[in-house]
C-alpha cells in the first residue's frame, strides 16, 4: 500500500499520471481539510473534492477546482442580489459566537452565503449539500467522504487527515489594509495572495485527533508528499500530534514545489517565509525532517542531506504526472 498526502493541485496532478506505478487499489490518498470552509451553510472540502473529481474523471482541468463545464446559476444569483441589495460582496465572515456554535466540524470557517466570495457551480454545490446533510445525519467526514468517492467511482481511497476541525488561519501584520485574521480562503480566493503574512495558525490541531483511517494508512505507508503547499497544505496535516509522530516513523519520499527558490504555483513561496523556512527546495527540506528522501528537478541543484532523484517535475499532463511518479518509485527504492 502507499499513502499520498494531499493539498489542492499539487498531488492530485500527481495522482493523475500515478496509476501505472502505483495501483490505485492500493493507494490512499490522505486529504488536507485545514482549507474546508462553511459557505452559506454547505460545508466546502477544495483539497478533498479536487482529488475525488480527479479521480473521478470530471474535473475542471484549467482551474484544478470544481466540475468541468459546470453551470453557475446559484452562485451567479447570489451575486446579483447581493448587488441589487447593495450588500457587500465580502468575505462575509459569521459572527464571533457563531463561528463555534453549530456543526463543530466547521468551526472558525464560517461565512455566510451572501454574494459567495467563493464561486461554487451547481453540480459542484450538489456534493456539498450532500457532504453537509450527510454530516448531520450523524456520519463522519471520513464516512461522507467515502461515500462521494464511490458516487463518483474513484479508484483510490480518500480519507480526510481528521474528523475533527482544523482551520488555516493567516495572520497579517496590524498595519496591514487587510484584516489581522483571515481564513485561508479569504486569503487566497478573495485577496489572491496579496496580504502580507505574518504567521499562519493551524487552529484546533493541537486538540484534533486523526482520523483511524488516515492514520493507519501514515503507519502502513509508505508515505509520498506530492508537490503541494508544504504550508498549507501539507502543514495542517503534520500539525495533528498522531499523524506527525507517525510521519517520522514512515518511509517518506517528497517531491519539491520549488526548483531552487522558484515555486511553480500557488503562495507557497509567501507562506514560507512568513513561517520562517527559505522559500525554496532547501526551505522544503527544513520543513519536512520527516522525509527520507526526496524527488526534484533536473534544473535544481539543491544539496540536501538525504537521497535525491532527479527528473523534469513539471507536471502539464498525465504523462507528465506519470514520469514524475516512476522517480517516487525510484525515490522509495532508495529511501
Amino acid at each position: 500500500m502507499t499513502t499520498f498526502l494531499s493539498g489542492g493541485t499539487g498531488t492530485p496532478k500527481l495522482l493523475a499520471g500515478a496509476e501505472s506505478v502505483f495501483d490505485p487499489a492500493d493507494t490512499t490518498v490522505v486529504g488536507n481539510t485545514g482549507d474546508d470552509v462553511e459557505l452559506g451553510g454547505l460545508l466546502v472540502c477544495p483539497d478533498i473534492d479536487t482529488v475525488l473529481f480527479e479521480q473521478g474523471g470530471v474535473l475542471d482541468r484549467d482551474r484544478w477546482w470544481g466540475i468541468a463545464d459546470d453551470t453557475t446559476e446559484t452562485h451567479d444569483e447570489l451575486r446579483a442580489l447581493a448587488d441589487a441589495a447593495g450588500l457587500d460582496s465580502g468575505p462575509r465572515y459569521l459572527p464571533d459566537d457563531a463561528q463555534t456554535a453549530g456543526r463543530d466540524l466547521a468551526r472558525w470557517r464560517r461565512f455566510s452565503g451572501v454574494a459567495e466570495f467563493m464561486e461554487l457551480g451547481d453540480r459542484d454545490r450538489a456534493v456539498h449539500v450532500t457532504r453537509t446533510g450527510l454530516l448531520d445525519e450523524g456520519k463522519s467526514l471520513t464516512e461522507v467522504t467515502r461515500t462521494l468517492a464511490d458516487a463518483f467511482d474513484v479508484p483510490v481511497d480518500v480519507v480526510p487527515m481528521s474528523d475533527d476541525p482544523v482551520a488555516s488561519i493567516v495572520h497579517a501584520p496590524e498595519t496591514s489594509d487587510y484584516a489581522d485574521e483571515m481564513h485561508f480562503q479569504e486569503f487566497w480566493v478573495a485577496h489572491r495572495a496579496a496580504p502580507e503574512v505574518e504567521s499562519v495558525e493551524f487552529r484546533g490541531a493541537g486538540d484534533a485527533s486523526p482520523a483511524p483511517a488516515a492514520l493507519g494508512a501514515i503507519e502502513e505507508g509508505p508515505v509520498v508528499v506530492g508537490p503541494s503547499n508544504p504550508v498549507t497544505s501539507i502543514g495542517p496535516i503534520a500539525a495533528i500530534d498522531g499523524l506527525r509522530e507517525a510521519l517520522e516513523d514512515a518511509t517518506v519520499v517528497a517531491v519539491s514545489p520549488f526548483v531552487e527558490d522558484e515555486v511553480f504555483s500557488g503562495p507557497a513561496a509567501k507562506l514560507m517565509d512568513a513561517v520562517g523556512y527559505d522559500p525554496s527546495t532547501a526551505g522544503v527540506a527544513a520543513a519536512y525532517p520527516f522525509a527520507d528522501a526526496f524527488v526534484l528537478d533536473d534544473d535544481d541543484a539543491t544539496d540536501l542531506d538525504r537521497p535525491v532523484v532527479r527528473t523534469d517535475t513539471r507536471m502539464d499532463d498525465e504523462s507528465d504526472a506519470e514520469r514524475v511518479a516512476e522517480a517516487v518509485a525510484d525515490a522509495l527504492e532508495v529511501a
